[in-house]
């Protein structure tokens, strides 16, 4: 856009390259966010929490729409890459289940008792 100095429907090209950079260091973040939140879940070994799991739920379906597009305008090998890093997501989401209480534990019999 800057190079072009294109407009759309008498936009300012500098608003819109500003826009461009701002969306582009966003998403660089959100992907760096999402990354940290499936380390954190391997490491602790734990699920991600309700706010880690919305993160995660919204780049795979940010990652699908992507590889949607990605057929049409790049190919099938970005197609298969995009749906690998879909598969992982999903992977982590589903691989850790709901944590259940801690198991109680067995009482020793007694001999009083028996």
């Amino acid at each position: 856009v800057e190079a072009q100095s294109m407009s759309l429907d008498g936009l300012d090209p500098d608003h819109m390259v500003t826009g461009t950079w701002a969306l582009g260091i966003g998403s660089g973040a959100a992907l760096a966010l999402c990354s940290l939140v499936a380390l954190l879940a391997g490491i602790r070994d734990r699920r991600p929490g309700r706010l880690g799991r919305g993160l995660l739920i919204g780049c795979a379906i940010v990652h699908g729409v992507l590889g949607a597009v990605a057929v049409g305008l790049i190919g099938w090998h970005a197609f298969a890459v995009l749906m690998a890093v879909v598969g992982l997501i999903v992977l982590t989401l589903v691989t850790y289940g709901k944590e259940g209480a801690a198991p109680e534990p067995a009482k020793a019999l007694d001999p009083a008792e028996a």
